[in-house]
């Protein structure tokens, strides 16, 4: 009987002895302090880039009553700014923005001017961006340009009329952005046109046709900031 009560005893005080660590375990965790995991916030869909852009125009062109006959365009240097935004972080459409302006000369004559004309050359790009070079995100795109000629002017002399007409290209690019923070870059980027529009003005009292090969590489560099 004694050894009976001894061991209901020590049962009894085995069970208070875990009711009270329990409890305590209890209380601890209620004091304790809850760690969340730290929130990663987000980048901005939106980038800007402000680059300097280099047209660098293809030499070629003809006038239909000519035969012979060539033309090429000047090239030019312009600000620009362009507009990115992001669907995911790899894919990402792109708008750039600018005026140029070019003369139009006959590379068969020397010496012998067609025209001006300033360019608004809008360019939509859908681009692929990698995400695994860290501070380095190079891209490709391929999209779409269209082109506006205006306050166009004859070079006088020979030609006494120079039109150009506004037409569609299409476009591919490829470039990188190197971050040097979660929102300022430096940005280089290079696409080509194939831009061909359709020229008619007067020449020596004649109405003429042509088309002028533009097919410009657009090389730009600049900043980029990510918003």
């Amino acid at each position: 009987m004694t050894k009976f009560l001894t061991a209901v005893s020590a049962l009894a005080l085995a069970a208070a002895f875990n009711l009270v660590s329990a409890n305590a375990d209890a209380a601890d965790l209620a004091t304790r302090p809850i760690y969340k995991a730290p929130v990663v916030e987000e980048s901005s869909p939106w980038m800007i880039r402000l680059r300097a852009l280099g047209v660098v125009a293809r030499d070629s062109g003809y006038v239909d009553q000519v035969p012979g006959s060539a033309l090429k365009t000047s090239d030019a240097v312009v600000p620009e700014l362009d507009i990115t935004y992001f669907f995911t972080k790899n894919i990402a459409a792109e708008l750039i923005l600018g005026v140029t302006r070019h003369t139009v000369a006959f590379s068969s004559a020397p010496g012998v001017d067609v025209g001006k004309a300033w360019l608004l050359p809008p360019t939509l790009t859908l681009q692929y961006h990698f995400t695994d070079f860290g501070a380095f995100k190079p891209y490709v795109g391929a999209g779409v340009n269209y082109t506006f000629f205006f306050s166009q002017s004859a070079a006088g002399g020979l030609v006494t009329d120079s039109h150009l007409k506004d037409a569609f290209a299409p476009a591919v690019q490829i470039g990188f952005d190197y971050m040097f923070d979660k929102h300022w870059g430096w940005n280089v980027d290079v696409k080509k046109l194939w831009l061909r529009p359709e020229w008619n003005g007067v020449a020596g009292g004649n109405v003429v046709t042509g088309k002028v090969n533009l097919d410009p590489w657009l090389i730009g560099t600049g900043i980029t900031y990510r918003f």
